[in-house]
Protein backbone atom coordinates (compact mmCIF):
# COMPACT_ATOMS: atom_id res chain seq x y z
CA UNK A 1 0.00 0.00 0.00
CA UNK A 2 1.41 3.45 -0.90
CA UNK A 3 0.57 6.92 0.85
CA UNK A 4 2.12 10.35 -1.09
CA UNK A 5 1.93 13.76 0.69
CA UNK A 6 3.44 16.16 -1.72
CA UNK A 7 2.38 19.37 -3.38
CA UNK A 8 -0.02 17.11 -5.57
CA UNK A 9 -2.26 16.48 -2.78
CA UNK A 10 -3.10 13.36 -0.80
CA UNK A 11 -2.82 10.06 -2.73
CA UNK A 12 -2.68 6.93 -2.12
CA UNK A 13 -4.15 2.87 -2.93
CA UNK A 14 -7.44 2.10 -1.17
CA UNK A 15 -7.06 0.26 1.97
CA UNK A 16 -4.50 -0.97 4.03
CA UNK A 17 -3.34 0.27 7.39
CA UNK A 18 -3.71 3.82 8.43
CA UNK A 19 -0.69 6.13 7.31
CA UNK A 20 0.40 3.04 4.85
CA UNK A 21 -2.48 3.89 2.46
CA UNK A 22 -5.44 5.88 1.73
CA UNK A 23 -8.08 4.79 4.37
CA UNK A 24 -11.23 5.87 5.56
CA UNK A 25 -9.04 7.31 8.95
CA UNK A 26 -6.38 9.18 6.46
CA UNK A 27 -9.50 10.91 4.55
CA UNK A 28 -11.04 11.92 7.56
CA UNK A 29 -7.69 13.21 9.15
CA UNK A 30 -6.66 14.92 5.99
CA UNK A 31 -10.05 16.92 5.32
CA UNK A 32 -10.27 18.00 8.90
CA UNK A 33 -6.94 19.62 8.65
CA UNK A 34 -7.79 21.17 5.46
CA UNK A 35 -11.20 22.41 6.89
CA UNK A 36 -9.06 23.71 10.36
CA UNK A 37 -7.32 25.96 8.29
CA UNK A 38 -10.11 27.39 5.88
CA UNK A 39 -11.97 29.77 8.79
CA UNK A 40 -8.12 31.50 9.12
CA UNK A 41 -7.88 31.20 5.03
CA UNK A 42 -11.05 32.92 4.09
CA UNK A 43 -12.11 35.10 6.73
CA UNK A 44 -14.77 32.72 8.09
CA UNK A 45 -16.74 31.41 4.70
CA UNK A 46 -17.51 28.21 5.85
CA UNK A 47 -18.45 26.60 2.24
CA UNK A 48 -16.28 24.24 0.31
CA UNK A 49 -16.71 22.71 -3.09
CA UNK A 50 -16.27 18.71 -3.76
CA UNK A 51 -16.39 16.79 -6.55
CA UNK A 52 -15.06 13.34 -7.79
CA UNK A 53 -13.90 11.31 -10.98
CA UNK A 54 -15.47 8.00 -11.39
CA UNK A 55 -13.45 5.31 -10.27
CA UNK A 56 -14.99 2.92 -8.06
CA UNK A 57 -13.73 4.36 -5.03
CA UNK A 58 -14.79 7.91 -5.43
CA UNK A 59 -18.36 8.08 -4.13
CA UNK A 60 -17.10 6.50 -0.61
CA UNK A 61 -14.22 8.66 -0.51
CA UNK A 62 -16.65 11.87 -0.87
CA UNK A 63 -19.00 10.74 1.33
CA UNK A 64 -16.30 10.52 3.77
CA UNK A 65 -15.07 14.18 2.74
CA UNK A 66 -18.13 15.85 3.09
CA UNK A 67 -19.22 14.36 6.33
CA UNK A 68 -15.98 15.44 7.92
CA UNK A 69 -16.04 18.53 6.37
CA UNK A 70 -19.99 19.04 8.16
CA UNK A 71 -18.52 17.92 11.30
CA UNK A 72 -15.96 20.89 11.24
CA UNK A 73 -19.16 23.21 10.67
CA UNK A 74 -18.10 23.67 6.87
CA UNK A 75 -21.12 23.64 4.52
CA UNK A 76 -20.62 21.23 1.29
CA UNK A 77 -21.87 22.03 -2.36
CA UNK A 78 -21.66 18.20 -3.82
CA UNK A 79 -20.84 18.81 -7.37
CA UNK A 80 -20.89 14.70 -7.48
CA UNK A 81 -19.41 13.44 -10.41
CA UNK A 82 -17.75 16.45 -12.29
CA UNK A 83 -14.57 17.32 -13.98
CA UNK A 84 -11.33 18.48 -11.81
CA UNK A 85 -11.04 22.12 -14.06
CA UNK A 86 -15.39 22.29 -13.56
CA UNK A 87 -14.90 22.30 -9.62
CA UNK A 88 -12.03 24.74 -9.71
CA UNK A 89 -14.16 27.07 -11.62
CA UNK A 90 -16.94 26.41 -9.04
CA UNK A 91 -15.37 27.55 -6.45
CA UNK A 92 -14.80 31.13 -6.96
CA UNK A 93 -18.19 31.09 -8.66
CA UNK A 94 -20.06 30.21 -5.07
CA UNK A 95 -17.19 32.59 -3.23
CA UNK A 96 -16.67 29.19 -1.20
CA UNK A 97 -13.63 29.21 0.84
CA UNK A 98 -12.16 25.96 -0.95
CA UNK A 99 -12.71 22.67 -2.86
CA UNK A 100 -11.87 19.58 -2.45
CA UNK A 101 -11.50 17.19 -6.33
CA UNK A 102 -11.49 13.43 -5.22
CA UNK A 103 -9.53 12.16 -8.10
CA UNK A 104 -5.88 10.16 -8.39
CA UNK A 105 -6.01 11.63 -11.64
CA UNK A 106 -4.15 9.31 -14.58
CA UNK A 107 -3.31 6.98 -11.46
CA UNK A 108 -4.78 3.09 -12.03
CA UNK A 109 -7.88 2.27 -10.36
CA UNK A 110 -6.56 1.20 -7.14
CA UNK A 111 -5.72 4.56 -6.03
CA UNK A 112 -7.68 7.95 -5.46
CA UNK A 113 -6.61 11.30 -3.75
CA UNK A 114 -7.79 14.48 -2.34
CA UNK A 115 -6.67 17.56 -4.58
CA UNK A 116 -6.82 20.12 -2.42
CA UNK A 117 -8.08 24.07 -3.46
CA UNK A 118 -7.95 27.77 -2.14
CA UNK A 119 -10.56 29.99 -2.25
CA UNK A 120 -9.53 30.87 -5.70
CA UNK A 121 -9.77 27.64 -7.12
CA UNK A 122 -6.06 26.94 -7.10
CA UNK A 123 -4.43 24.24 -5.48
CA UNK A 124 -3.11 25.36 -2.36
CA UNK A 125 0.74 26.10 -2.06
CA UNK A 126 3.40 24.28 -1.04
CA UNK A 127 3.67 26.09 1.96
CA UNK A 128 -0.23 25.83 3.05
CA UNK A 129 0.53 22.11 2.14
CA UNK A 130 3.55 21.66 4.83
CA UNK A 131 0.62 23.68 7.44
CA UNK A 132 -1.47 21.08 6.58
CA UNK A 133 0.48 17.86 7.31
CA UNK A 134 1.33 19.34 10.77
CA UNK A 135 -2.48 19.81 11.52
CA UNK A 136 -2.84 16.26 10.23
CA UNK A 137 -0.13 14.70 12.17
CA UNK A 138 -0.81 16.43 15.20
CA UNK A 139 -4.35 16.12 14.89
CA UNK A 140 -4.83 20.00 15.30
CA UNK A 141 -8.60 19.90 14.39
CA UNK A 142 -11.72 20.54 16.56
CA UNK A 143 -15.11 19.09 15.56
CA UNK A 144 -18.32 21.30 16.42
CA UNK A 145 -21.23 20.46 18.44
CA UNK A 146 -24.48 19.20 16.95
CA UNK A 147 -26.02 22.64 16.41
CA UNK A 148 -23.08 23.99 14.45
CA UNK A 149 -23.13 20.54 11.99
CA UNK A 150 -22.47 22.05 8.43
CA UNK A 151 -25.31 21.44 5.62
CA UNK A 152 -24.82 19.80 2.66
CA UNK A 153 -26.26 20.68 -0.59
CA UNK A 154 -26.01 19.17 -4.37
CA UNK A 155 -25.29 20.94 -7.24
CA UNK A 156 -25.23 19.08 -10.94
CA UNK A 157 -25.13 22.60 -13.06
CA UNK A 158 -22.11 23.49 -12.81
CA UNK A 159 -20.56 21.50 -16.21
CA UNK A 160 -23.31 23.42 -18.28
CA UNK A 161 -21.91 27.03 -16.65
CA UNK A 162 -18.13 25.25 -16.96
CA UNK A 163 -18.99 25.19 -21.10
CA UNK A 164 -21.01 28.46 -21.21
CA UNK A 165 -18.01 29.98 -19.81
CA UNK A 166 -15.70 28.21 -22.72
CA UNK A 167 -17.95 29.24 -25.45
CA UNK A 168 -18.37 32.87 -24.26
CA UNK A 169 -14.08 32.99 -24.64
CA UNK A 170 -13.38 35.46 -27.77
CA UNK A 171 -10.78 33.16 -28.64
CA UNK A 172 -13.19 30.18 -28.92
CA UNK A 173 -14.54 30.20 -32.43
CA UNK A 174 -17.83 28.25 -32.29
CA UNK A 175 -19.05 29.29 -35.61
CA UNK A 176 -16.22 28.23 -37.51
CA UNK A 177 -16.14 24.51 -35.51
CA UNK A 178 -19.57 24.13 -36.30
CA UNK A 179 -19.44 25.38 -40.12
CA UNK A 180 -15.97 22.90 -40.35
CA UNK A 181 -18.47 19.53 -39.91
CA UNK A 182 -15.68 17.63 -38.01
CA UNK A 183 -16.57 13.78 -37.07
CA UNK A 184 -14.24 13.59 -33.99
CA UNK A 185 -13.92 9.76 -31.95
CA UNK A 186 -13.76 10.59 -28.06
CA UNK A 187 -12.01 7.68 -25.83
CA UNK A 188 -12.95 8.86 -21.72
CA UNK A 189 -11.78 5.89 -19.94
CA UNK A 190 -15.01 5.61 -18.45
CA UNK A 191 -14.78 8.56 -16.17
CA UNK A 192 -16.47 11.83 -16.40
CA UNK A 193 -15.07 12.89 -19.71
CA UNK A 194 -17.66 10.50 -20.81
CA UNK A 195 -20.40 12.94 -20.11
CA UNK A 196 -18.59 15.90 -20.25
CA UNK A 197 -16.50 16.21 -23.44
CA UNK A 198 -19.72 15.20 -25.65
CA UNK A 199 -21.34 17.66 -23.98
CA UNK A 200 -19.31 20.40 -24.98
CA UNK A 201 -18.41 19.04 -28.25
CA UNK A 202 -22.20 19.14 -29.03
CA UNK A 203 -22.27 23.08 -27.56
CA UNK A 204 -19.69 23.74 -30.19
CA UNK A 205 -21.70 22.35 -32.73
CA UNK A 206 -19.97 19.16 -33.93
CA UNK A 207 -22.59 16.27 -34.20
CA UNK A 208 -20.85 13.06 -35.22
CA UNK A 209 -19.06 11.74 -32.14
CA UNK A 210 -18.43 8.23 -31.79
CA UNK A 211 -18.13 7.48 -28.28
CA UNK A 212 -15.69 4.70 -27.13
CA UNK A 213 -15.43 4.19 -22.94
CA UNK A 214 -18.07 6.91 -22.27
CA UNK A 215 -19.99 5.23 -19.72
CA UNK A 216 -18.66 6.72 -15.79
CA UNK A 217 -18.61 3.71 -14.27
CA UNK A 218 -15.19 3.70 -12.95
CA UNK A 219 -13.92 0.85 -14.74
CA UNK A 220 -11.21 1.63 -16.75
CA UNK A 221 -11.15 0.04 -20.27
CA UNK A 222 -7.03 0.62 -20.18
CA UNK A 223 -4.09 2.25 -18.09
CA UNK A 224 -5.58 5.58 -17.76
CA UNK A 225 -2.66 7.61 -18.44
CA UNK A 226 -3.89 9.02 -21.52
CA UNK A 227 0.24 7.71 -23.25
CA UNK A 228 0.25 6.08 -27.44
CA UNK A 229 0.45 2.96 -25.36
CA UNK A 230 -2.75 3.06 -23.65
CA UNK A 231 -4.41 4.22 -26.30
CA UNK A 232 -4.66 1.44 -29.44
CA UNK A 233 -8.68 1.37 -29.60
CA UNK A 234 -8.96 4.77 -30.17
CA UNK A 235 -6.14 4.71 -32.73
CA UNK A 236 -7.86 1.66 -34.23
CA UNK A 237 -11.35 3.18 -34.39
CA UNK A 238 -9.42 6.03 -36.43
CA UNK A 239 -7.58 3.73 -38.85
CA UNK A 240 -10.62 2.06 -39.94
CA UNK A 241 -13.29 5.42 -39.86
CA UNK A 242 -13.33 8.48 -41.55
CA UNK A 243 -12.99 10.94 -38.39
CA UNK A 244 -11.19 14.32 -38.29
CA UNK A 245 -9.79 13.80 -34.61
CA UNK A 246 -9.55 11.82 -31.83
CA UNK A 247 -9.54 13.11 -28.39
CA UNK A 248 -8.60 11.44 -25.30
CA UNK A 249 -8.75 12.44 -21.70
CA UNK A 250 -8.12 11.21 -18.23
CA UNK A 251 -10.03 10.43 -15.61
CA UNK A 252 -10.33 13.56 -14.33
CA UNK A 253 -10.51 15.79 -17.41
CA UNK A 254 -7.47 17.91 -16.89
CA UNK A 255 -4.72 16.13 -19.64
CA UNK A 256 -6.03 15.90 -23.03
CA UNK A 257 -4.26 13.89 -25.53
CA UNK A 258 -4.99 13.92 -29.59
CA UNK A 259 -4.98 11.32 -31.92
CA UNK A 260 -4.62 12.54 -36.06
CA UNK A 261 -6.97 11.16 -38.78
CA UNK A 262 -4.55 8.22 -39.68
CA UNK A 263 -4.67 6.66 -36.10
CA UNK A 264 -1.13 8.49 -34.95
CA UNK A 265 -0.62 10.04 -32.17
CA UNK A 266 -0.38 14.04 -32.60
CA UNK A 267 1.84 13.93 -28.78
CA UNK A 268 0.62 14.38 -25.76
CA UNK A 269 3.72 17.47 -25.34
CA UNK A 270 2.12 18.96 -28.47
CA UNK A 271 -1.55 19.15 -27.43
CA UNK A 272 -0.12 22.58 -25.35
CA UNK A 273 2.25 23.36 -28.45
CA UNK A 274 -0.80 23.93 -30.90
CA UNK A 275 -2.81 25.43 -28.37
CA UNK A 276 -0.47 28.07 -27.67
CA UNK A 277 0.13 28.65 -31.61
CA UNK A 278 -3.33 29.38 -31.74
CA UNK A 279 -3.42 31.87 -28.76
CA UNK A 280 -0.14 33.80 -29.89
CA UNK A 281 -1.23 33.46 -33.75
CA UNK A 282 -4.75 35.57 -32.13
CA UNK A 283 -3.78 37.67 -29.48
CA UNK A 284 -3.17 41.25 -29.75
CA UNK A 285 -3.37 42.81 -26.67
CA UNK A 286 -1.12 41.55 -24.62
CA UNK A 287 2.74 40.80 -24.64
CA UNK A 288 3.12 36.93 -26.11
CA UNK A 289 4.64 35.23 -23.32
CA UNK A 290 4.29 31.31 -22.30
CA UNK A 291 5.09 28.79 -19.46
CA UNK A 292 5.73 25.26 -19.13
CA UNK A 293 7.31 22.94 -16.79
CA UNK A 294 11.12 21.45 -16.85
CA UNK A 295 10.08 18.02 -18.17
CA UNK A 296 8.36 19.97 -21.36
CA UNK A 297 8.92 19.49 -25.00
CA UNK A 298 11.75 22.62 -26.63
CA UNK A 299 8.90 23.07 -29.15
CA UNK A 300 6.96 25.39 -27.07
CA UNK A 301 9.75 27.95 -26.54
CA UNK A 302 10.28 27.99 -30.42
CA UNK A 303 6.52 28.50 -31.24
CA UNK A 304 6.82 31.05 -28.39
CA UNK A 305 9.57 32.81 -30.25
CA UNK A 306 8.14 32.43 -34.02
CA UNK A 307 5.52 34.28 -32.47
CA UNK A 308 8.16 37.16 -31.07
CA UNK A 309 7.20 36.03 -27.48
CA UNK A 310 9.22 35.10 -24.40
CA UNK A 311 9.32 31.53 -23.07
CA UNK A 312 9.64 30.77 -19.49
CA UNK A 313 10.00 27.32 -17.37
CA UNK A 314 8.92 26.71 -13.99
CA UNK A 315 9.29 23.49 -11.91
CA UNK A 316 7.02 20.43 -12.66
CA UNK A 317 3.58 20.58 -11.14
CA UNK A 318 0.99 22.85 -11.92
CA UNK A 319 0.42 25.27 -8.72
CA UNK A 320 4.63 25.85 -9.52
CA UNK A 321 3.45 26.49 -13.53
CA UNK A 322 0.30 29.00 -12.42
CA UNK A 323 2.74 30.79 -10.06
CA UNK A 324 5.46 31.32 -12.53
CA UNK A 325 2.60 32.21 -14.99
CA UNK A 326 1.01 35.05 -12.63
CA UNK A 327 4.68 36.46 -11.92
CA UNK A 328 5.35 37.18 -15.90
CA UNK A 329 1.69 37.22 -17.26
CA UNK A 330 1.65 34.67 -19.35
CA UNK A 331 -1.13 34.38 -21.87
CA UNK A 332 -1.22 30.38 -21.78
CA UNK A 333 0.56 27.74 -20.25
CA UNK A 334 0.82 24.14 -18.68
CA UNK A 335 2.68 21.10 -19.07
CA UNK A 336 3.68 18.59 -21.51
CA UNK A 337 1.27 16.03 -20.37
CA UNK A 338 -1.83 17.27 -21.85
CA UNK A 339 -2.30 20.13 -19.71
CA UNK A 340 -3.23 23.51 -21.13
CA UNK A 341 -3.88 26.51 -18.70
CA UNK A 342 -5.77 29.07 -20.50
CA UNK A 343 -5.81 31.64 -18.00
CA UNK A 344 -8.50 33.97 -19.22
CA UNK A 345 -10.81 31.36 -18.11
CA UNK A 346 -9.24 30.35 -15.07
CA UNK A 347 -5.96 29.22 -13.50
CA UNK A 348 -5.90 25.67 -14.12
CA UNK A 349 -5.24 22.39 -16.00
CA UNK A 350 -8.23 22.33 -18.22
CA UNK A 351 -9.09 19.57 -20.87
CA UNK A 352 -11.95 20.81 -22.16
CA UNK A 353 -10.44 24.64 -22.65
CA UNK A 354 -7.96 23.21 -24.51
CA UNK A 355 -10.67 21.13 -27.23
CA UNK A 356 -12.38 24.12 -27.74
CA UNK A 357 -9.02 25.89 -28.60
CA UNK A 358 -7.59 23.44 -30.70
CA UNK A 359 -10.74 22.79 -32.84
CA UNK A 360 -11.05 26.76 -33.41
CA UNK A 361 -7.11 26.37 -34.21
CA UNK A 362 -7.81 23.33 -36.97
CA UNK A 363 -10.58 25.14 -38.49
CA UNK A 364 -8.79 28.07 -39.08
CA UNK A 365 -6.24 26.13 -40.54
CA UNK A 366 -8.39 24.01 -42.19
CA UNK A 367 -6.28 20.69 -43.41
CA UNK A 368 -5.77 17.41 -42.06
CA UNK A 369 -5.01 17.47 -38.23
CA UNK A 370 -1.55 14.92 -39.64
CA UNK A 371 -0.67 18.25 -41.73
CA UNK A 372 -0.93 20.59 -38.37
CA UNK A 373 1.23 18.50 -36.99
CA UNK A 374 3.89 18.73 -39.38
CA UNK A 375 3.85 22.44 -38.95
CA UNK A 376 5.70 22.42 -35.58
CA UNK A 377 9.14 21.43 -34.54
CA UNK A 378 9.87 17.51 -34.44
CA UNK A 379 11.07 16.90 -31.39
CA UNK A 380 11.54 13.48 -29.47
CA UNK A 381 11.03 12.97 -25.74
CA UNK A 382 11.91 9.84 -24.16
CA UNK A 383 9.86 9.13 -20.33
CA UNK A 384 11.26 6.33 -18.63
CA UNK A 385 11.14 5.53 -14.14
CA UNK A 386 12.82 3.68 -12.02
CA UNK A 387 10.75 2.11 -9.17
CA UNK A 388 12.57 3.91 -5.44
CA UNK A 389 13.19 0.94 -2.88
CA UNK A 390 12.50 1.99 0.85
CA UNK A 391 15.27 3.96 2.60
CA UNK A 392 16.70 5.09 -1.18
CA UNK A 393 18.03 8.62 -0.19
CA UNK A 394 16.78 10.22 -3.40
CA UNK A 395 18.13 13.46 -3.21
CA UNK A 396 21.58 12.26 -2.63
CA UNK A 397 21.31 10.30 -5.90
CA UNK A 398 20.58 13.37 -7.59
CA UNK A 399 23.30 14.88 -5.83
CA UNK A 400 25.79 12.33 -7.65
CA UNK A 401 24.43 12.76 -11.15
CA UNK A 402 25.24 16.51 -10.34
CA UNK A 403 27.95 16.07 -9.39
CA UNK A 404 29.21 13.60 -12.38
CA UNK A 405 27.65 15.89 -15.03
CA UNK A 406 29.17 19.14 -13.65
CA UNK A 407 31.07 20.39 -16.42
CA UNK A 408 27.37 21.07 -18.22
CA UNK A 409 25.04 23.50 -17.70
CA UNK A 410 22.33 22.44 -15.32
CA UNK A 411 19.40 23.48 -13.65
CA UNK A 412 18.22 21.80 -9.76
CA UNK A 413 15.04 24.25 -8.87
CA UNK A 414 13.29 20.77 -9.25
CA UNK A 415 15.66 17.68 -9.51
CA UNK A 416 18.38 18.00 -11.64
CA UNK A 417 18.02 19.04 -15.63
CA UNK A 418 21.17 18.71 -17.48
CA UNK A 419 22.01 20.75 -21.27
CA UNK A 420 23.76 19.13 -23.42
CA UNK A 421 23.30 21.23 -26.32
CA UNK A 422 20.29 21.03 -28.20
CA UNK A 423 19.18 17.98 -25.93
CA UNK A 424 18.40 17.81 -22.21
CA UNK A 425 18.16 15.05 -19.81
CA UNK A 426 15.65 15.64 -16.42
CA UNK A 427 15.50 13.67 -13.43
CA UNK A 428 13.69 14.08 -10.50
CA UNK A 429 11.70 12.19 -7.75
CA UNK A 430 7.80 12.02 -8.65
CA UNK A 431 4.95 14.04 -6.67
CA UNK A 432 2.70 11.30 -7.02
CA UNK A 433 4.19 7.96 -7.44
CA UNK A 434 7.05 6.03 -5.89
CA UNK A 435 9.61 6.60 -8.84
CA UNK A 436 12.11 8.75 -9.98
CA UNK A 437 11.44 9.82 -13.57
CA UNK A 438 13.74 10.26 -16.31
CA UNK A 439 12.48 12.75 -19.29
CA UNK A 440 15.13 12.93 -22.15
CA UNK A 441 14.84 15.54 -25.44
CA UNK A 442 16.62 15.08 -28.66
CA UNK A 443 16.03 15.84 -32.42
CA UNK A 444 16.24 12.42 -33.17
CA UNK A 445 14.11 9.45 -31.24
CA UNK A 446 17.02 7.02 -30.51
CA UNK A 447 19.32 9.46 -29.09
CA UNK A 448 16.33 10.40 -26.61
CA UNK A 449 16.35 6.69 -25.47
CA UNK A 450 19.76 6.33 -25.54
CA UNK A 451 20.24 9.60 -23.16
CA UNK A 452 17.83 8.35 -20.99
CA UNK A 453 19.16 4.69 -20.57
CA UNK A 454 22.68 6.43 -19.93
CA UNK A 455 21.22 7.84 -17.47
CA UNK A 456 19.34 5.45 -16.03
CA UNK A 457 22.29 2.91 -15.93
CA UNK A 458 24.40 6.01 -14.19
CA UNK A 459 21.43 5.92 -11.27
CA UNK A 460 21.29 2.27 -10.84
CA UNK A 461 25.30 2.19 -10.36
CA UNK A 462 24.83 5.15 -7.85
CA UNK A 463 22.32 3.28 -5.82
CA UNK A 464 24.41 0.52 -5.07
Amino acid sequence: MTLIKSISGIRGTIGGKSGEGLTPLDVVKFTAAFAGMLPEKAGGNRKVVVGRDARPSGKMVSDLVCATLNGMGIDVLDLGLSTTPTVEMAVPMENAAGGIIITASHNPVQWNALKLLNEKGEFISAAEGEQLLARADGEDFHFVEVKQLGKYEEDTTYLDKHIEAILALSSVNTEAIRKAGFKIAVDAVNSSGGFAVPKLLRALGVEVIKELNCEPNGHFAHNPEPLPENLREISSEMKKGDYDLGIVVDPDVDRLALICEDGEPFGEEYTLVAVADYVLSINKKQKNTTVSNLSSSMALKDITAHHGGEYFSAAVGEVNVVEKMKEVKAIIGGEGNGGIIFPELHYGRDALVGIALFLSHLAKFDKPVGFLRKKYPSYFIAKKKIELENGIDVDLILEKVRGKYAKYEIDTRDGVKIYFDKEWVHLRKSNTEPIIRIYAESEFETTAGNLADKIIKDIKELMK
